[in-house]
């Protein structure tokens, strides 16, 4: 590791604040009508983040929508100031995955080595369906956004990736 690495490290936040946003019709339309329903990827997100030591600043279930998507991220970004979002589900290439769509025009600068290092080991697990993901992290306002699948397993997958930067990261975008 290069010492400005090192010395970033050192700098930057032990804990941030991280919103976990689950974007999926199906399930959104049957916590509307008050059916229980298991988010099992975003469990499996808010576990990963607390064992890594940062705080959960906010958790939400949310239709496919643009509008809605858009609203609730900057809503986790600005009300409930979380430094960055994780969004589950939504990147897909069905009509209603927009997760993508609503994203991408938001964004300061997108952070492209994410969503290839993400593609290039998910086809080392799951062959080439992995380029049919839309995973997408950037920037916007001194913040991170993260778009990840909706299975469990890509949610692990991509936490690995995030979580040990996560921190610096931080750091580097209030630069």
């Amino acid at each position: 590791m290069s010492k400005a690495y090192e010395e970033h490290k050192k700098l930057a936040p032990k804990s941030v604040n991280v919103s976990v946003i689950t974007v999926s019709s199906s399930r959104h339309e049957k916590a509307s009508q008050g059916v229980a329903v298991e988010d099992e990827s975003g469990s499996k997100a808010v576990s990963m983040i607390k064992a890594s030591g940062h705080k959960i600043a906010s958790r939400k279930l949310i239709n496919d929508d643009e509008e809605m998507i858009k609203l609730e991220v900057l809503r986790s970004l600005y009300d409930e100031d979380a430094d960055a979002v994780i969004l589950t589900g939504g990147t897909g290439l069905a009509k209603r995955d927009v997760t993508y769509e609503s994203i991408k025009p938001l964004l300061d600068k997108e952070i492209v080595g994410f969503g290839e290092l993400f593609r290039t080991l998910s086809y080392q697990k799951i062959g080439s369906p992995a380029y049919l993901s839309r995973a997408l992290a950037g920037t916007l306002s001194g913040k991170l956004i993260f778009c990840l699948p909706g299975s469990p397993n890509a949610v692990e997958l991509a936490l690995s990736l995030i979580l040990p930067e996560l921190s610096h990261m931080i750091y580097l975008v209030r630069l």
